[in-house]
């Protein structure tokens, strides 16, 4: 192990034995009292040096036998430690691609905050490059979704759409202009491509590859270019993944408001059967309408603000990579709305439908979102004696 005090932490003392890591209260961690020379065995701690090399500096330092494994133990306890050195092959493979690690740095920064356990942030953006997404839909809300996965290390990015390129489906982050007249998953694709930190992984560097060399969907991103399905989705058209137990994502843009989630855990959280259900409860005249507007004719183009358009891909990826980190987003179960002109997102709970097939009914899984999938795990703030 080679300690690293996280470097994503800006550190500041509060007082002459008192030092603080981090800013924001999520994150940040007071260590003290910390002695002259402790403080200088701190800036030692910058991932160049071992275990054994450190011991040497702290008796230089004149300081007891055993402190610096005490002080790396609480530091490590308390999140602020690193190891840039890792652990697993996965790890390892992506260390050794220098451009692409350099290109994903400032994610690489941004995990080490969220996941505490030193080194946890580098398995984590390895972990990245293996998992396989496939985003439905290559308008201004899906495109710049699939572009931004690709670009934050995501391995497999697909996109499915069909059609041509629109002058309106351009978008910053999104489709260019030359892909107009293009078809649309050709276009996403090269997109997808071209904004990606390297070439993805080889089927060897990943234990989960299966036999053909591609790893199994980890998240489906429902982005249809017409929000109306991302905010009354089809239960029938989600059957498939009820059925195999695929977690899908929903998000779009409708008549000014933009909407983020559910995220279905199939059997966990409610599903979009369970949300027409609970909507036709409350509305008994909603089924009707919906069967009016799924069989009427449709606009060729879209309401689709491209500010909010691109405020509900940056959530929806937000939101995706935080799952595939073994996150719990708050979309699990529920879904951030914000419309136009105020924009005030606002979360809307749905409870699994007791007669809804897809049992989720009956799983606890509903109740436990914001957190580690497993872990609870939420902001953290810790004060440390050393």
């Amino acid at each position: 192990m080679h300690p690293m005090v996280k470097p994503a932490l800006r550190r500041a003392w509060r007082e002459r034995d008192r030092v603080q890591f981090g800013v924001t209260p999520a994150h940040a961690v007071v260590l003290g009292p910390v002695d002259p020379a402790t403080g200088c065995l701190l800036a030692l701690l910058d991932g160049t040096r071992g275990l054994e090399l450190l011991r040497e500096e702290a008796r230089r330092l004149d300081l007891p036998d055993g402190h610096v494994d005490s002080l790396v133990a609480e530091l490590a306890g308390a999140g602020v430690l690193d190891d840039p050195t890792g652990h697993s092959a996965a790890a390892d493979a992506l260390r050794k691609r220098g451009g692409a690690l350099d290109r994903l740095r400032p994610d690489l920064a941004s995990l080490s905050t969220v996941h505490p356990e030193p080194g946890g942030a580098l398995e984590r953006l390895a972990a990245r490059r293996s998992a396989r997404v496939q985003v439905r839909g290559a308008g201004r809300v899906g495109a710049a979704v699939a572009a931004v996965l690709s670009a934050s290390g995501v391995g497999h990015v697909e996109v499915l759409d069909g059609g041509c390129a629109e002058p309106w489906d351009v978008a910053p982050g999104g489709l260019p202009e030359e892909a107009v007249g293009e078809r649309r998953d050709v276009a996403a694709r090269r997109l997808v491509r071209r904004v990606a930190p390297g070439a993805p992984p080889r089927a060897a560097e990943t234990a989960s590859a299966v036999t053909e060399g591609e790893p199994g969907l980890a998240l489906v991103v429902v982005a249809p270019r017409d929000g109306f399905d991302a905010y009354v989705p089809d239960p029938e058209a989600a059957s498939e993944w009820v059925a195999t137990g695929t977690p899908h994502l929903y998000a779009g843009v409708v008549e000014g408001t933009g909407v983020v989630g559910p995220l279905v855990l199939p059997g966990g959280t409610a599903c979009a059967g369970c949300l027409a259900l609970r909507r036709a409860d409350r509305d008994p005249g909603w089924p009707r309408m919906v069967a009016q507007w799924r069989s009427g004719r449709r606009s060729t183009t879209v309401a689709c603000d491209l500010g909010l358009a691109t405020a509900v891909a940056g959530l929806t990826a937000a939101h995706t990579l935080s799952f595939l980190d073994g996150g719990l987003p708050t979309t699990a179960g529920a879904r951030w709305e914000a419309s136009l002109p105020l924009l005030d997102w606002r979360a809307a709970r749905i409870p699994p439908h007791q007669e809804c097939a897809c049992g989720a009914a009956g799983n606890s899984t509903a109740g436990k979102t914001g957190g580690e999938r497993g872990s609870g795990a939420e902001g953290r703030q810790a004060t440390m004696a050393g």
